[in-house]
């Protein structure tokens, strides 16, 4: 189901067409509004020269996040894989421990 929400952007209005929900939409223009109204603050931009480093700085937190959430996923699978090598170990050394405690 596809949503049509007015939000504001710039003085502007926009109508925005998106499957998710209206809060989430608002939020998006929200960001999008107060990175604008950032790089607009010393107000010698035009507003597309604004709406572009807006974007640029958008951009550039997008993909430090994707960088901070791929080094946790490899952190993770690390944490993974060395409980499964200590998963092994231990199950070597109960084998070792039986057959310690069967030779008896």
């Amino acid at each position: 189901m596809r949503n049509r929400i007015v939000v504001n952007i710039g003085g502007k209005d926009y109508t925005m067409v998106a499957a998710e929900d209206e809060g989430y939409v608002r939020r998006c223009a929200e960001l999008v509004n107060r990175q604008l109204s950032e790089v607009s603050a010393g107000g010698r931009l035009s507003q597309a020269d604004a709406a572009v480093l807006a974007a640029m700085n958008i951009a550039d937190q997008l993909m430090k996040e994707q960088e901070a959430a791929e080094n946790l996923r490899r952190q993770v699978k690390e944490g993974l894989e060395e409980a499964n090598s200590l998963k092994l170990e231990l199950s070597e050394a109960k084998r070792e421990i039986f057959k310690l405690g069967t030779r008896k």
